[in-house]
């Protein structure tokens, strides 16, 4: 399966989430970890989508979500920064989802200059994360 990118855009607005995580663990300098994430979660029947993803980035896993819900996921911040991020760079998306792709982008940059091994930049992150995804919350 072929996919172009404008299409990817489209599916990505729809059925994409660009998610970070802030989880205490006692091993890091500051106490957490930051675990930035692209997901795509289809039901098990179009799986073959999934794949077509994964093989159009060239990165990333395609696993069992909940159910049956499966999801293509990027995590390695390396792919993240590479190919994540300059693709949806280049090719914008068309919905409020790009605020959410460009908070994840600036946590991503914060990350690539190291500062979520710091606490103030755990806390800048936190700050960001914490706006993210929320457009249903009061």
């Amino acid at each position: 399966m072929n996919l172009e990118a404008n299409w990817i855009v489209g599916f990505v607005d729809g059925e994409g989430c660009f998610h970070v995580s802030i989880n205490p663990h006692n091993e890091m300098t500051t106490g957490f970890q930051v675990l930035p994430e692209f997901t795509v979660v289809q039901h098990k029947r179009d799986i073959e989508l999934l794949y077509a993803l994964k093989s159009y980035f060239g990165c990333g896993v395609v696993r069992v979500n909940h159910g049956d819900r499966m999801a293509y996921r990027v995590r390695a911040i390396n792919h993240l920064l590479e190919i994540i991020i300059p693709f949806f760079m280049k090719h914008s998306l068309k919905t409020t989802k790009n605020v959410e792709f460009k908070k994840f982008r600036k946590i991503l940059l914060l990350m690539e200059k190291k500062e979520h091994l710091t606490s103030d930049g755990i806390e800048k992150i936190r700050q960001i994360a914490n706006q993210m995804n929320n457009l249903n919350k009061s």
